[in-house]
């Protein structure tokens, strides 16, 4: 493994929060490492009788605080080294919010756009054939994640109850209200890092009727924009993978989300929106109180970190800042929400939906959002505590405050675990 893979910039967090705390240097040897990572192909039959194949993965990243829990993504770019790096953050995520999981991730390398929704059905089933062993209720735990949807995690749902001769609804989250699928996970990441922002304004330095502007329109950052804009904050900018376009008077949110569910591109609504088109990497420099990068990973590096004129950011993305980003931010005073607190609204909703599948009984909405507000608001606390205490950044806190949970679980499971299969 190279000095400068994905995976060796996500450790440095481990180290610097391990620097803060008296752990046994055992607990961060363990961390360091995937518990288990499979890789195979899946063979799929085309609509036009052909075979072809797909690499696909799945990582169980750490299993010491419960069954690992992480999304499935379909991308074409998906590599082993980015599965495992989200799995490590899964981890630290779930600890993060308390949640009785370690982390996991899977990928398949495949562009879905390009893929009729029978050969989508055909290579989400194969998915579950393959990784049948791997998952399970109690075992590992998917969910959506990139170019993946509640349709998706229907058809693999399914396909595991067919495969072990039993309904079990908890194998996956994500799913279609009909098929076990909790209320609000749509919106959760979205809300869970909007109820942040909202419980933490004042110490943050946010009016209340803010600027914001979001670096990618897909599910996050349209729900974003749509809690913000309906707080009385005022969205400026936002892009999309074609472009972005920017209006300092503020852009119709609802306009924007109709336009993009209709299939067009950020750019192509400036005119109606009264904005001009800017390049998508100038999104960053507009002037706006808070930036929500809402895309891919490193998104925000060295060469672009000095240009962010906002006070705060929020990260929706995984991992969309490089650790230099992180230096360059710090020393010009930004305050980063980390992406394993600003983005955790998610898996603790698929939590929700596990617990519901487990019991048998669920609950409305209003109890999802209230249920989901007690956690954002008791560990984003609890984290700018940390950081206040310690005299560190916000992302150092909640990786404390993370290993802090992981150490006490890993060293009650006594030291002949720790390396064990």
């Amino acid at each position: 493994m190279s000095d400068d893979t994905l995976l060796d910039r996500a450790l440095i967090r481990l180290e610097e929060a391990a620097s803060h705390l008296n752990i046994d240097q055992d607990v961060i040897e363990k961390l360091k490492y995937p518990r288990e990572t499979t890789k195979t192909r899946l063979l799929i039959r085309m609509d036009d009788g052909s075979r072809k194949s797909f690499l696909a993965w799945r990582c169980r990243y750490d299993d010491t605080r419960g069954p690992t829990k992480g999304g499935i993504r379909f991308h074409p770019d998906s590599t082993i080294e980015e599965v495992e790096t989200l799995a490590f953050w899964m981890t630290f995520k779930c600890a993060v919010m308390n949640l009785p999981f370690g982390g996991g991730k899977g990928a398949v390398r495949v562009d879905p756009r390009q893929l009729s929704k029978s050969e989508l059905e055909r290579l989400s089933r194969a998915y579950v054939q393959a990784f049948a062993r791997t998952v399970g209720p109690d075992r590992d735990i998917p969910a959506p994640d990139v170019y993946t949807n509640a349709m998706v995690m229907g058809w693999m749902a399914d396909e595991y109850s067919q495969i072990v001769g039993d309904v079990s609804p908890a194998v996956i989250t994500g799913k279609p209200i009909a098929l076990g699928g909790s209320l609000g996970r749509n919106d959760a990441t979205a809300r869970g890092g909007f109820y942040l922002v909202r419980h933490l304004a004042r110490e943050l330095g946010l009016a209340r009727d803010h600027t914001v502007a979001i670096q990618g329109f897909g599910n996050a950052g349209q729900f974003y924009a749509r809690l913000s804009a309906a707080d009385n904050n005022t969205i400026v900018a936002v892009s999309d993978s074609s472009g972005a376009i920017h209006r300092p008077a503020g852009l119709d949110v609802a306009r924007l989300i109709a336009g993009k569910e209709a299939g067009r591109a950020v750019p192509d609504m400036a005119a109606e929106q009264g904005a001009h088109v800017i390049p998508a990497d100038e999104l960053l420099a507009v002037e706006a109180d808070l930036l929500v990068p809402a895309a891919l990973e490193d998104m925000i590096d060295k060469t672009n970190a000095g240009s962010i004129k906002a006070k705060v950011i929020l990260e929706l993305a995984n991992g969309p800042l490089t650790p230099d980003a992180d230096t360059i931010l710090n020393a010009n005073g930004v305050t980063v929400l980390p992406d394993i607190l600003a983005n955790a609204g998610g898996v603790t909703v698929s939590y929700f939906e596990w617990v519901q599948n487990r019991q048998g009984f669920y609950w409305d909405l209003e109890e999802i959002h209230a249920r989901l507000l007690k956690i954002v608001e008791c560990e984003g606390r609890a984290i700018w505590d940390v950081a206040c205490e310690r005299g560190v950044s916000v992302r150092s806190a909640a990786y404390i405050h993370a290993l802090g949970r992981l150490a006490t679980a890993i060293e009650a499971h006594g030291t002949q675990s720790f390396f064990s299969s």
